[in-house]
């Protein structure tokens, strides 16, 4: 096979695959601008007869999904930013300082990544319960301030940041806090943007941990609130098709925002290992 026919077959596969993998999505943006009842027809049709703004009228102006949506983005961001906030100087600390036990308390971290969430969803929710947070924004945000995962993935990083620089400053006479502030955040930049749209993209997708700890309908998230939704049109499946666009734009927006920092904080991070 010529190395022309040959790349032809690669590149014919590789938007073979590409259909196949972007079809569901933009059939579900078709649906979700369907009448109802449309998108049940057989065969089932790729296009919209009539394209209508009707299942976005009820999902936010009978529905409610705009207090959903709020919530969202209020739980998505403060998770965000407590996140990038005790990880950047959890992970910068067991790379650059010099402490007692940091190594058996590194290992004991890394023994937390391989034991399930589910074993202390339990314990947690019992703890918060008597702390008076359930129900709260608080029972959501706080749990996942900080994850072994994101302290794992800076520390890993920050290792390569020459320990000479940090002397330097020292020797100068800069503190800890204007050397992690003004020397080591720029040079955490491509991590913490990778660490931010990990974080926000799980949070954002979340389902588990809000259905057990919000109780009351006022402070669900979109996830919670289109499964309440759909209980209630268990067959309007063109409703659902609009909610899951509502919850599937914007993360699909910021990793588009983000995608080029998103690669570069992988890449950089497997070579420094």
């Amino acid at each position: 096979m010529s190395p022309r026919v040959a790349r032809a077959v690669i590149h014919g596969l590789l938007i073979g695959g590409t259909l196949v993998a972007v079809f569901p999505l933009l059939w579900m943006v078709a649906v979700s601008f369907m009448r109802p009842g449309e998108a049940s027809s057989l065969p089932p049709p790729l296009w919209p007869a009539h394209a209508s703004w009707h299942n976005y009228d009820v999902l936010f102006l009978r529905a409610g999904v705009g207090r959903y949506l709020f919530n969202s983005f209020a739980i998505s961001t403060a998770i965000t930013v407590l996140s990038l906030a005790f990880n950047l100087m959890a992970g910068y600390a067991f790379a650059k300082l010099r402490f007692a036990g940091r190594e058996r308390l590194f290992r004991l971290l890394l023994g937390m990544l391989v034991i399930p969430a589910q074993v202390a969803m339990l314990p947690l929710f019992l703890m918060l319960k008597y702390a008076g947070l359930v129900n709260s924004y608080a029972a959501v945000v706080l749990p996942a301030a900080a994850t072994a995962f994101g302290i794992f993935l800076v520390r890993q990083y920050a290792r390569g940041i020459p320990d000479e620089l940090l002397e330097a400053a020292r020797i100068d006479g800069a503190s800890e806090w204007r050397i992690f502030g003004q020397i080591v955040l720029p040079l955490l930049k491509p991590v913490m943007v990778t660490l931010a749209i990990f974080t926000f993209l799980t949070a954002w997708n979340d389902f588990m941990w809000p259905l057990i700890a919000l109780t009351g309908q006022e402070h669900y998230t979109l996830p919670l609130g289109l499964a309440s939704l759909a209980r209630e049109h268990a067959t309007d499946s063109e409703l659902m098709m609009a909610g899951s666009v509502v919850t599937v734009i914007p993360v699909l927006a910021l990793f588009l925002a983000m995608q080029r920092y998103y690669i570069e904080g992988l890449l950089l991070g497997s070579v420094k290992g």
